[in-house]
């Protein structure tokens, strides 16, 4: 009797590649599901609020960014001056004149009682130079303090440096953890789409307990992936370690926004720029380090109009006459592009401009995300999107940690809590796959320092649980 042959095993034989990552990504997914989802949630209940905190200052100050009298605006000087009546002691820094009728104008003054990038703004009546109020007021988008209370328990859980971290480590894992679920989402269903019940953006309703938990997880993680990666990308620009490797990136790329040239002392015989539009009026062209006369700020203006710098502005004052006044554009609802020109207000002499256009694809798409991110560039369909957004990752995160506790043991004495994956998961990878994972891994970790400690943690969790087991 002859023996039957001996089949050898073929590469037709193997797992696919992405049976084989499953087990390294959903042991993964569930350590930073169990350990980091309490940070990103929290980041997802705070964010929803700040997403609709410029709709709630625009209700709650309505008395300073409003007025009843709608009558023609004067001359943005003569508010100026009515504000430094009410604030003699303060130094003024800046303007932001009213744009529609009904608004006020914002004159801002340096504080030195108050914190970096906070300064005081008093709100004028464009019709009768007359101020409603004043207020703090925050950062470049000028937040009154409700928002700007919102935006420090997002940053910081007002907790200063310390709770920094857990906004960074959030936004770390935020986008790993997403694109993780997803992978193990869409696996999922290419092994079950030839069956009546595969799903991958809607829920089975015939499904029940686990099932239809896992369900409702996946499908909702895979309707917002793309917006859970955004975010993690723009929040890791604010944040204090990696935020600091993306800023020396885009430096070293020259990715950086440009700024305009303010300084006046090496523009001595500086003709105007072909694209300025705007011709010098012929004064004195030597800049003095005198005091600078607030009145000067109506020519200014009208030449950033000239210009075309022109709807929601701000007008930078300087503190000497050796620097030109800077107007630029605010990142205001549906405005896309921010012009900046500086003038010499002792002349009108147009000093410098930058045009939005004229800007890095890079710096561009950051200025963008920023806004978006902040719930700005889309108005309120951002803030509601944001918001909604916000909503289904709180309900995706409740339900990984439902799922959690339904795959406990059924036995009595059993753990109160599903089981971690099996281990083992680098066994199954090729040696050439783990040493690329290795130096990914150390890549990203170096450029993301919170993302490279925490996944140690795991490591360092993983190994001991894995040694109290075999012991």
């Amino acid at each position: 009797m002859s023996t039957p042959e001996k089949i050898e095993p073929t590469a037709d034989l193997a797992p696919p590649p992405a049976r084989r990552w499953r087990p390294l990504i959903l042991r993964l997914h569930f350590y930073a599901g169990v350990f980091v989802a309490p940070f990103i949630l929290i980041a997802a209940v705070t964010g929803g609020l700040y997403a609709i905190a410029p709709t709630l200052e625009s209700v709650v100050y309505r008395d300073l960014l409003h007025t009843d009298n709608t009558g023609p605006a004067l001359p943005v000087s003569d508010q100026i001056l009515a504000a430094q009546a009410e604030r003699p002691d303060l130094t003024v820094a800046a303007v932001r004149p009213a744009t529609e009728a009904g608004d006020t104008t914002k004159v801002l003054f340096t504080d030195p009682s108050l914190g970096e990038s906070k300064r005081t703004a008093v709100f004028v009546d464009p019709a009768s130079a007359t101020p409603v109020g004043e207020s703090t007021v925050y950062g470049s988008s000028g937040s009154l303090p409700l928002r700007t209370w919102i935006s420090e328990l997002h940053r910081t859980l007002h907790l200063g440096e310390i709770g920094r971290l857990y906004s960074e480590l959030a936004a770390s894992w935020l986008g790993v953890v997403a694109l993780g679920g997803l992978f193990l989402w869409v696996e999922r269903f290419r092994r079950r789409r030839s069956r009546s019940d595969a799903r991958l953006f809607t829920v089975d309703r015939a499904t029940r307990g686990r099932r239809r938990t896992l369900n409702l997880h996946g499908a909702g993680g895979a309707w917002i992936v793309v917006g859970l990666v955004f975010l993690s990308a723009t929040g890791l620009t604010w944040s204090t370690y990696a935020g600091a490797n993306i800023t020396d990136v885009r430096s070293a790329l020259r990715w950086t926004t440009p700024t305009v040239d303010t300084d006046l002392t090496g523009h001595a015989g500086h003709t105007d720029d072909e694209h300025a539009g705007h011709v010098g009026h012929g004064a004195s062209d030597v800049a003095t380090a005198s005091p600078v006369d607030v009145r000067q700020i109506d020519g200014v203006l009208a030449v950033a109009r000239e210009n075309d710098v022109t709807g929601p502005v701000e007008a930078s004052i300087p503190a000497s006459g050796d620097t030109a006044f800077q107007v630029s554009q605010l990142r205001d609802p549906w405005v896309f592009s921010t012009d900046s020109i500086a003038v010499d207000g002792a002349s009108d002499r147009v000093v410098d401009v930058q045009r939005f256009a004229d800007w890095p694809l890079a710096a561009k798409l950051t200025t963008w995300g920023i806004s978006l991110h902040m719930g700005v560039l889309f108005g309120l369909v951002s803030q509601l999107a944001l918001l909604a957004l916000a909503v289904v990752l709180v309900a995706v995160i409740v339900g990984g940690y439902r799922m959690w506790f339904q795959r406990k043991p059924s036995r009595t004495g059993g753990m109160p809590v599903g089981r971690p994956p099996q281990r083992g998961a680098l066994r199954r990878l090729s040696p050439g796959a783990v040493v690329g994972l290795a130096m990914v891994t150390v890549a990203v970790g170096w450029f993301v320092p919170l993302l490279g400690v925490s996944l140690l943690a795991f490591l360092a969790v993983d190994a001991v649980t894995g040694r109290l087991r075999r012991a």
